[in-house]
């Protein structure tokens, strides 16, 4: 990242409205939006990501999207390089960058700058498989770990503090030409529009993209394990109904609004603001 080019991350949970925040500055800037979402990256997974639409793709130059097949993986390691790449392109365009996402180990791996170490020796994998789940939560924690959706269950932290990339060095603060907003929201408010997203997603045919994703990749693949497409896997199995899918999935996004939320307050430098807001902040930063 150029110490003197001007870089724009905007953040937020899942639900408060970023993607079209980000839209509308990008077009009045020069903006290409890099999405910071560990979602996004794969291929295929466009109705369950919630992924910009064609037509808002269309308008403004995306990144970031369809990376890699569901069977692949994907890390902030790889975001990280891939991010710094696609940032020199944009300025070498005259353009101005702006992050994008509410996965938060993707956008501090960036603007904070984290190197990675090599994966755990089997040594330190087994040491870290002994651990006591609330062990290994604090492990997550302190060495910026992607926790997975059930943080307190033994196998899942197992294999987050396993197959997670781990960062031991980090910057204190990001560059000065890089300028972080946060969305602030309203519990209800984003209640409110998960609730009409997940309507939406359904009315869209995620159903039937979740059984081509099963049908083609299999179920058992860490993609197809998070996010709704686990519930349509029960709901397709019989064992919920339509509707209790969708409380569901409800659920479970509001539980990640709160881990979202819980990692975004440990970084300072975020100005959080209102959506309406972030247009003429940013605009006057810029100037």
């Amino acid at each position: 990242m150029a110490a003197d080019r001007p870089v724009v991350v905007i953040v937020g949970p899942t639900a408060s409205g970023k993607t079209r925040t980000a839209i509308s500055l990008a077009k009045k800037i020069r903006g290409e939006i890099i999405c910071a979402d560990s979602r996004t990256v794969y291929a295929h997974m466009n109705i369950g990501t919630a992924k910009p639409m064609s037509q808002e793709q269309q308008d403004v130059t995306h990144w970031g999207l369809d990376l890699v097949s569901p069977n692949e993986r994907y890390n902030a390691a790889q975001f990280q390089a891939y991010a710094r790449r696609t940032i020199r392109e944009i300025h070498a365009r005259g353009n101005v960058p702006i992050i994008v996402g509410g996965t938060g180990l993707y956008v501090d791996a960036l603007i904070f700058d984290y190197t990675f170490p090599a994966p755990p020796s089997k040594k330190q994998r087994c040491a870290l498989e002994s651990m006591q789940p609330e062990a290994q939560y604090l492990y997550c924690i302190k060495n910026n770990v992607e926790l997975p959706e059930q943080n307190k269950n033994k196998r899942r932290l197992e294999r987050a503090t396993r197959t997670s990339t781990t960062s031991d060095q980090r910057g204190s603060r990001p560059k000065d030409t890089t300028i972080v907003v946060g969305i602030a929201t309203n519990k209800q408010v984003i209640e409110q529009r998960i609730a009409r997203r997940t309507e939406q997603m359904f009315d869209d045919g995620v159903v039937e993209e979740a059984r081509m994703l099963g049908k083609k990749y299999g179920w058992d693949v860490e993609a197809m394990k998070s996010n709704v497409y686990r519930i349509i896997k029960m709901y397709l199995d019989g064992s919920i109904d339509l509707r209790a899918a969708k409380e569901k999935n409800n659920i479970t996004d509001r539980q990640l609004v709160k881990r979202q939320m819980t990692w975004f307050r440990r970084n300072p430098h975020i100005l959080w603001m209102q959506n309406d807001e972030v247009e003429d902040n940013v605009i006057a930063r810029l100037e």
